[in-house]
């Protein structure tokens, strides 16, 4: 079967579950689990031979067991630094003496595994593969990962949940850090210990996890196809689910295992019996492909009634409702005869309800989520929408991922001649040439109410790049203000326009 056709069949948001391939492909600096427990050690001791030595007291089976390996480098990374308070890791000691005045008790070794990989650079030459994974966020409903960076959250913007955490969430828009992460020390899983401890502690946030498998179809992306947190999932969801019942075929059928195959452009699922040793033999899908585009074109064109976006939407309000507090609920299929409350949540038939995504000014705040994504569903909202021809309005970026659009033409014209007008009503003090738009925000000489037109008129002159006028943009704190939309429309015009 066809990657097309295999995603095609999806009837519900997929969930992803990340291992550390996928850091390893996309950011500069990442690390195996083997590799980061020696580069550790070479750090520590000045060479690999200390890490050999332990790596070598822990082999079960012919295979490693490196949680064992990461718990005796752990003892003895603590007692280096503790001998050498003010030397190499300097910084890992004053950490680790100030959280634990604050009554915080923390491994020295596992401060040092978070500053390793607190920095997530992502690396140039795969920016259009990032771009297209980046695409699939309106249609994954959440992820699960088991890697310790902030790599997916930062990418997807999605909500980070660890440890109980994970109890009190909303399952859309979250990614589920199992293991851990670097933004909290305290709570990365890397030692056996740490094994022991989650497994005794945490039954429920595996129950909810279960519940996610069960109904979602499941992506695994970055790890191999013996890997032990695959088999180690597959094991806790087949000790709950009969193997030859509909449900446990169903879970199968969902299942999609990405592997990495250098240099491969298959796009061809096959079957996969997974072998986990004392258990039954699991069938499950899997590609084995080094083109991972055409995985994430697949699933951000992905063809479902509702985007993971707004469900999570959804998810929000009804919490608010199970909490309490002061928000108006009605159900009708007439929204005319509500009247105004904090929030409306309707059911009812297409006929006679009209929802609106979103607003034209909120898809101006939220242009560059909107192109990522190529949502073409938000863009064709702008049909409903009520743009006056005084207001600004980017459309050419939108036309060339939704064609569709019936007041295209008006808008893109709309765009340009309020565009000139803009040109033409420059005031004189702001047609000073910089070079970029730090330079006109650190000009002393330059009032700070003349920064929005030296930086329009600068970036229409070809004076500021577009890569710095982007940046600008997405950090642009008041994205209501016109000078947000009139250099909006100028950014959208001088990149989409020709």
């Amino acid at each position: 079967m066809d990657i097309q056709q295999f995603v095609g069949g999806y009837k519900n948001h997929p969930v992803l579950f990340i291992g550390t391939g996928m850091s390893l492909r996309y950011l500069k600096s990442s690390f195996t689990w083997d590799g980061l427990l020696r580069h550790i050690c070479e750090e520590v001791f000045g060479n690999d031979e200390r890490y050999l030595d332990l790596k070598s007291l822990h082999e079960i089976h012919g295979e490693f067991d490196y949680p064992s390996v990461g718990g005796s480098i752990e003892v003895k990374f603590n007692d280096a630094l503790v001998n050498d308070r003010n030397g190499k890791f300097k910084d890992i000691n004053d950490r680790f003496y100030e959280l634990m005045a604050a009554g915080k008790k923390v491994s020295r070794f596992k401060l040092y595994i978070a500053q390793l990989l607190a920095e997530c650079i992502e690396k140039p030459e795969l920016q259009e593969e990032i771009a297209e994974f980046k695409k699939t966020r309106k249609n994954i409903g959440s992820i699960i990962t088991t890697n310790y960076d902030k790599f997916v959250e930062q990418l997807f913007e999605f909500e980070p949940l660890i440890g109980n955490d994970i109890l009190l969430s909303n399952p859309y828009g979250s990614v589920y850090k199992i293991h851990g992460c670097v933004s909290d020390p305290l709570r990365i899983i890397v030692t056996t210990e740490d094994y022991q401890n989650f497994d005794e502690r945490y039954e429920l946030i595996r129950a909810q996890l279960l519940s996610i498998f069960i109904h979602n179809p499941i992506i695994f992306l970055g790890y191999r196809v013996g890997d032990q947190n695959i088999k180690d999932l597959l094991r806790t969801i087949f000790t709950y689910v009969e193997p030859n019942s509909k449900a446990a075929e169903q879970i199968r059928r969902n299942f999609l295992l990405v592997e990495y195959d250098p240099g491969s452009a298959s796009r061809e699922i096959v079957d996969h019996d997974i072998d986990l040793h004392g258990f039954a033999t699991i069938r499950i899908n899997k590609i084995k492909t080094d083109d991972y585009i055409s995985i994430y074109r697949e699933l951000g064109q992905l063809n479902l009634p509702i985007s993971a976006m707004d469900v999570r939407k959804v998810q929000n309000i009804v919490k608010e409702i199970y909490a309490g507090g002061n928000i108006g609920v009605k159900i009708t299929e007439d929204l005319d005869s509500l009247s105004n409350a904090d929030k409306i949540l309707a059911i009812g038939s297409s006929k006679t309800i009209q929802y609106h995504y979103q607003t034209a000014p909120e898809t101006m705040a939220n242009y560059f989520g909107v192109i990522e994504e190529a949502n073409s569903h938000v863009i064709g909202l702008i049909d409903k929408y009520k743009i006056q021809s005084s207001q600004f309005f980017p459309m050419f970026g939108f036309d060339r991922i939704n064609p569709n659009v019936e007041c295209a033409a008006r808008l893109k014209n709309q765009q340009k001649e309020k565009l000139a007008q803009a040109d033409e009503q420059l005031p004189p003090r702001s047609r000073a040439r910089y070079t970029s738009i730090a330079s006109i925000v650190d000009d002393p000489t330059l009032p700070r109410s003349a920064h929005a037109n030296a930086i329009y008129c600068n970036f229409r002159n070809g004076n500021i790049s577009i890569e710095d006028c982007e940046a600008y943009l997405r950090q642009y704190p008041e994205k209501l203000k016109t000078e947000y939309r009139k250099l909006l429309c100028a950014y959208d015009f001088a990149k989409y326009g020709t």
